[in-house]
C-alpha cells in the first residue's frame, strides 16, 4: 500500500465537471493498493498518517498534526502509483492490487480516517478525476507498508 500525502492550502478532485471532494487545509493523499495488501497493512498506515507531524507550530517548526490545526483529508485512489516502468517506456501496473479488493480496502481507509478526522472527502474509485491542489510548502510524504 502506497500514501502520497501533499499538505495543502486547498484541494479539489471533480469527476465529469462536478467537484466529488475539495477541502481547504488539510492533506490531499494519493492511496494505492498493491496485489497483497490487507486491512492491517492500511490500518498502519492510517495510523501514521493520522499522527503525522507535518504542519507548523507557533515557531515555525513542523510539530502539529492534522488534528492540531483542525485539518481536513481528501482521499483519492491512484492505482498508477503501482506503475513499474523499469522495462520499456510504457508502464506496466501488474503489481496493482485487483480492483475490487482496492476499492474495498479504499472505502475501508475513509471510514478508519472519518474516526479521527471531522472532515474527510473523497474522490470517486475507478473514474477519470481532475485534481486541483496548492501544495503547501511544497511539502510531500510517501508512505508505504
Amino acid at each position: 500500500m502506497k500514501f502520497v500525502i501533499q499538505r495543502v492550502s486547498r484541494a479539489s478532485v471533480e469527476v465529469d465537471g462536478d467537484i466529488a471532494g475539495a477541502i481547504e487545509k488539510g492533506f490531499l493523499v494519493f492511496i494505492g493498493v498493491g496485489q497483497n495488501d490487507t486491512r492491517a497493512d492500511a490500518d498502519k498506515l492510517v495510523k501514521k498518517l493520522i499522527g503525522l507531524r507535518i504542519f507548523p507550530d507557533e515557531n515555525g517548526k513542523i510539530n502539529l498534526s492534522l488534528r492540531d490545526v483542525n485539518g481536513a483529508l481528501l482521499l483519492v485512489s491512484q492505482f498508477t502509483l503501482y506503475a513499474n516502468c523499469v522495462k520499456g517506456n510504457r508502464p506496466s501496473f501488474v503489481e496493482a492490487g485487483d480492483p475490487k479488493i482496492a476499492e474495498e480496502l479504499y472505502e475501508y481507509i475513509i471510514t478508519e480516517c472519518k474516526k479521527s478526522i471531522p472532515k474527510v472527502e473523497k474522490g470517486v474509485f475507478g473514474a477519470k478525476m481532475n485534481v486541483s491542489l496548492c501544495n503547501d510548502g511544497p511539502f510531500t510524504i510517501l508512505l508505504e507498508s
